[in-house]
């Protein structure tokens, strides 16, 4: 995935501006959705058990408390060793389908070398399914990897892809996600329909961003919204449902003002003063 020129990772989360030379002014549409709590205690405390149940080392180290602690500490970095594996992976697949895409227009792209990233690391596989379902659905890329920008809300973001499928404009997100037992893609969150409407909902979308040159977002009447889950087995994509957008939309914009409301309070300064022993007469 092309990392947007005008995307910038910030105290706030990530940010974005007008130009290359102005400053970041709006969050991402991502660091907006990021706003709503995810309750993934659990999920951790499994990771770092399975770790420390599949280190090879356990038997003998377990009459050494130092090297159990050792042991112990490496469990409990599992969690995010296998997110970043996991975001890694799926910017690898992200970047093979822009170049699908920019192929398809005649463009500048690096299909081979993302191919073969992909297959140095084992996942040529979601190449192969995602080849499988361009041609299955015949899509037409439009635009790949475009920045809108919403001044009304305050927001800005870059969906993967703008095309026509069946003579419908869509808008399409890539997830790339793991397989279950039975050999199926695993389903996606429903938050993946706040980006979709987010993205409908621009008001601009960027054509130079050096010059900081925008346009009309062109792509937001009535669009159908796509979820493509990527897997090694199969891609499955999904559409919003066009009766709960609005609700998405509005919970969109109420995290948006969570995230207004928690910058200022970070800018504000310190929750907390020390407070010195009183003088006593």
């Amino acid at each position: 995935m092309t990392d947007p020129l005008l995307a910038h990772a910030t105290e706030y989360g990530r940010m974005y501006a007008r130009s290359t030379t102005e400053a970041f002014s709006v969050p991402s549409i991502t660091t907006v959705i990021g706003q709503q709590p995810h309750g993934l205690d659990g999920w951790f405390g499994y990771m770092g058990a399975s770790s420390l149940a599949k280190d090879p080392s356990l038997p003998e180290i377990l009459g050494s408390p130092a090297k159990v602690r050792q042991a112990v500490n490496r469990a409990a970095k599992a969690a995010e060793a296998y997110r970043d594996e996991a975001a890694q992976r799926g910017d690898r697949v992200h970047n093979y389908c822009e170049q699908v895409a920019l192929r398809a227009l005649g463009r500048t792209h690096r299909m081979k070398e993302t191919r073969e990233a992909l297959a140095s690391n084992g996942e040529e596989a979601f190449a192969a399914r995602f080849d499988e379902w361009w041609e299955l659905f015949r899509v037409e890329p439009l635009a790949p990897e475009i920045t809108v920008w919403n001044k009304t809300v305050g927001y800005a973001g870059t969906l993967d892809l703008v095309a026509r499928i069946n003579g419908r404009t869509c808008l399409i997100d890539y997830k790339t996600k793991g397989t279950t037992r039975d050999g199926q893609v695993k389903p996606l969150d429903d938050k993946v329909v706040m980006q979709l409407v987010a993205g409908m909902k621009a008001e601009e979308s960027l054509v130079d961003a050096v010059a900081g040159e925008w346009e009309p977002w062109r792509h937001g009447d009535s669009p159908v919204l796509l979820a493509v889950a990527i897997g090694e087995t199969e891609v499955r994509p999904v559409r919003a449902n066009p009766d709960v957008l609005r609700h998405h939309w509005w919970k969109f914009c109420a995290l948006r003002r969570v995230w207004e409301m928690s910058a200022d309070t970070v800018s504000a300064g310190p929750a907390l003063l020390p407070v010195a022993p009183p003088v006593f007469a």
